[in-house]
């Protein structure tokens, strides 16, 4: 697992048009071609194909990609999970779909990225700031997805069966594609269903509530998923064209007792089946239209993208009657609709055989608009509009350097918003509270990077230093509701400032034949670190915070080892630390809420018969104590993971398998960064996946 990573950490930070995709097998190459891929980008970054998706495969695409270190997945149920790298999430990273940016409600904690990770050709992390490709929300780094492989057959294709004993989930996913002569096509289909999911742990409390789980199994976490996507495309001597037409669609249950103690008193009968989706759930829609062109000649490239994005939520729940809130009309709590239209435009030039300069403009359109009886968010409009150049020189064989400057301007407008049922003022008067003004403003931003990459012998030595920014969202600008979901009342503030980053990132390898060896240590400075800081008072029972800011320090590492011990054996080892401190505002001396352990990764894999390998690891986290009262303690735990995985080659077609088992020993444990552990939910029990794939 971490030996795949290792081939292609700090893999060239390809160009958006790419017509290929690298996809690791269990075959990896050491010495001089691991260090050419690292001698590219002075950033750290990791780039996998799907071959890696697939072998570790874990539910989700987040999950998957969790084996990476430095990469973490936000989970709250078992068909959801959120992008974090370096402990920074939601509208910190930038997801990037085949070069635009995935828009969706970033900013929910309880729902996943509207993605079918089955139809990915390769991803690319960024480990630390791409704000300058990017813009705001890729302040924490970026998640970029490509799907556009272009196919060399009349016809080829993939097709993948897949199940996990934990949800009982199953599914099914093919993609069909072909080529004749200039025009191609590529169609993407995916359906996966699954079941409440188990814990090891036969009760919670919730409030001082013992709340029993029948058989282990947190009741409504049930889902399933539809995804569908056609690309077609032409391409010549030095012109391309994609056009895609995507759509997901996902329902998912919330956990029944996380929302709300209302519950034990509905008539539903949670535990009559484990695949009902019933009160409260939740679905999301994600359209998305896209056209890239790419245009080249001797020593310059034009890349240039339109694309649409409509993201469509809604949440329902049992109408019950909440404070001076009467019981609503209907089930349906909050919708959320969101359009955005965007639009890119790229060069590379060669200016002499060691030089290259990369320009780039972007601007993007968001309409967001609400419905639904509860409020949480306000709608809100944003236009934004960047350019940047980037220069790129190679002045030895052994040295390169790089820099760029970028400028943004974002304007937000944030709507009014008043509830629709009356509440007492202090003389006693009924008033519609308003919960949300009118708030109007603009940001500008100016975002810098410098770095410099030198490989003398068998090293390979990077710094970056720069700083970024990201603008503050209508969420927290203007949020005066209660998220039900991760148990606390959220506040806005309409006067925060843009947050900035200064970082400074570093990567110190060395490449043997046989061992290689990384490190990847960073610190970043945040004048006005934007977060919910947890007060005191309580609505409802539930717990206030209030988006502020503070001067924030953070700093840490990753740190990685490969060692072929024989042609057959190889040891695999990665770890990572993180270290926050806020050093300003109320919370002053105090980390940030949920921020994660160290974690470490070791594992022995046996290779037979070319690409069969077997695989037994574990994965321990530290004990963290750093935490941001009245956030509790986390003690540390281990667990055993197993995989295994073989090709077969059928004439023209490949049968490829893969099996992995998550939580051999069945522990108890819980991951810091899960809001199911703040009403005592530990992580999923025993998971086995098992994946069938037929290449043709």
């Amino acid at each position: 697992m971490i030996a795949e990573i290792a081939v292609a950490m700090a893999a060239l930070l390809l160009s958006e048009a790419k017509d290929t995709t690298e996809t690791l097998g269990p075959a990896k190459v050491f010495g001089e071609s691991v260090k050419r891929e690292l001698m590219h980008l002075s950033l750290g970054s990791v780039e996998v194909g799907h071959n890696f998706i697939e072998n570790n495969f874990s539910g989700t695409l987040m999950q998957s990609l969790s084996a990476i270190p430095g990469v973490q997945a936000r989970t709250i149920g078992s068909g959801q999970s959120k992008p974090a790298i370096r402990g920074l999430g939601f509208n910190r990273i930038a997801v990037v779909v085949d070069g635009i940016k995935h828009e969706g409600q970033q900013w929910g904690d309880d729902h996943g990225l509207e993605i079918d990770q089955f139809a990915i050709d390769r991803v690319e992390v960024i480990k630390g700031p791409g704000a300058l490709m990017y813009g705001s929300d890729a302040i924490g780094g970026v998640l970029g997805i490509y799907t556009n492989y272009l196919p060399v057959e009349p016809f080829e294709g993939r097709v993948n069966i897949f199940g996990r004993t934990n949800n009982l989930s199953a599914g099914l996913s093919a993609r069909l594609q072909g080529r004749n002569d200039h025009f191609y096509w590529r169609l993407h289909l995916t359906g996966t269903d699954y079941a409440d999911y188990k814990v090891p742990i036969d009760e919670i409390e919730y409030y001082s509530y013992r709340i029993p789980l029948k058989d282990g199994t947190l009741r409504n976490t049930a889902g399933r998923e539809a995804d569908a996507a056609l690309t077609l495309g032409y391409v010549g001597d030095s012109f391309r064209n994609d056009f895609k037409v995507s759509e997901t669609w996902s329902k998912s249950g919330f956990f029944a007792n996380a929302h709300g103690l209302e519950v034990r008193l509905s008539g539903i009968n949670y535990d009559a089946s484990r695949r009902d989706i019933d009160l409260p759930w939740q679905s999301v829609n994600h359209l998305a239209v896209h056209n890239h062109s790419h245009y080249h000649a001797s020593g310059f490239t034009l890349d240039a993208d339109v694309a649409w994005q409509w993201n469509h939520r809604q949440e329902r729940s049992e109408p019950v009657s909440h404070g001076y809130m009467p019981t609503p009309p209907d089930d349906l709590e909050r919708v959320f609709s969101k359009y955005t239209l965007t639009g890119k435009l790229g060069s590379k030039v060669e200016l002499s055989a060691g030089n290259q300069l990369q320009a780039g403009l972007d601007a993007e359109f968001q309409h967001n608009r609400r419905g639904g009886w509860g409020f949480i968010i306000p709608d809100f409009e944003t236009v934004s509009g960047g350019v940047f150049v980037i220069d790129r020189h190679k002045f030895l064989e052994a040295l390169s350097v790089n820099a760029g400057i970028r400028y943004d301007h974002v304007y937000t407008s944030v709507h009014s918003y008043s509830d629709w049922f009356t509440t007492p003022d202090d003389t006693g008067t009924p008033v519609y509270k308003q919960r949300s003004g009118d708030i109007r403003r603009h940001f500008d931003s100016f975002s810098w990077s410098a770095g410099i990459t030198w490989s003398p012998g068998k090293w390979v030595v990077k710094a970056n230093i720069g700083n970024s920014f990201r603008v503050p969202i209508a969420k927290e600008l203007g949020a005066d509701g209660v998220n039900y979901h991760i148990f606390r009342y959220e506040k806005g503030s309409p006067d925060l400032s843009p947050e900035e980053s200064y970082e400074v990132d570093m990567g110190i390898n060395w490449v043997g034949e046989r061992l290689t060896l990384r490190l990847d240590p960073y610190f970043n400075w945040f004048p006005n670190y934007i977060y919910l800081s947890p007060g005191s008072t309580y609505y409802e029972g539930l717990q206030m915070y209030t988006y502020t800011q503070a001067q924030v320090l953070r700093t840490g590492f990753e740190a990685q080892a490969v060692w072929k011990i024989l042609s057959f054996l190889e040891l695999e080892a990665g770890a990572e630390y993180l270290f926050a401190r806020q050093m300003s505002g109320a919370k002053k001396g105090y980390t940030l809420p949920f921020c994660p352990p160290w974690k470490a990764d070791i594992a022995l894999k046996y290779t037979f018969l070319e690409d069969g390998y077997v695989s037994l690891g574990t994965r321990i986290a530290g004990v963290q104590r750093e935490i941001v009262p009245p956030e509790k303690p986390t003690e540390g735990w281990f667990i055993l993971n197993l995989s295994a995985g073989k090709s077969f080659t059928l004439k023209n077609t490949v049968l490829k398998t893969g099996l992995q088992v998550e939580n051999l020993l069945n522990r108890r444990y819980f991951d810091h960064t899960s809001y199911y552990r703040l009403i005592g939910v530990p992580e999923p029990g025993i998971n086995a996946s098992l994946m069938l794939g037929l290449e043709f």
